[in-house]
């Protein structure tokens, strides 16, 4: 098995852990903004490995995108929808998506009412989910261009 083969593997599998942790952040968000439950330490933690998979996944993603057949730097790159969407867009929406991540749990460490907190989480959770999302319909539904 080549380094190639097992970095895609790992990338490929471990976003189902950034899946659900996000998808959980969310959910704990909402429900506590919601019902104005209190911002707990499970509730930290929950955020903060959902933001520790996402940069983990950027870093698995960082050694993809060298090893990678399909990121390509020619004239023909642009022209192809996969060559196009592994170069270029699919790391951009995903790096978007982190910083989003990133920002929203960093702007709802310095605030002080937990609904507050639940609240500056849900929206830049939710967006981030929703550019992840994006990104990867982006590489297998035709009407986008993908695959």
């Amino acid at each position: 098995m080549s380094a190639y083969e097992i970095f895609k593997d790992l990338h490929s599998g471990f976003r189902y852990l950034v899946f659900i942790l996000v998808l959980l952040a969310i959910i704990q968000s909402v429900l506590g903004m919601s019902g104005n439950k209190p911002y707990t330490a499970v509730n930290r933690k929950i955020n903060l490995f959902a933001l520790i998979s996402a940069h983990t996944q950027l870093l698995i993603g960082i050694v993809l995108y060298f090893l990678s057949p399909l990121v390509q730097f020619n004239s023909g790159t642009m022209k192809n929808a996969t060559t196009r969407y592994f170069t270029v867009e699919h790391w951009v929406m995903m790096i978007i998506a982190i910083v989003l991540i990133t920002v929203g749990y960093s702007k709802s460490k310095n605030i002080v009412l937990p609904e507050r907190k639940h609240k500056t989480i849900a929206i830049f959770y939710i967006i981030a989910f929703l550019v992840i999302i994006g990104a990867i319909l982006a590489g297998h539904i035709p009407v986008f261009g993908g695959m």
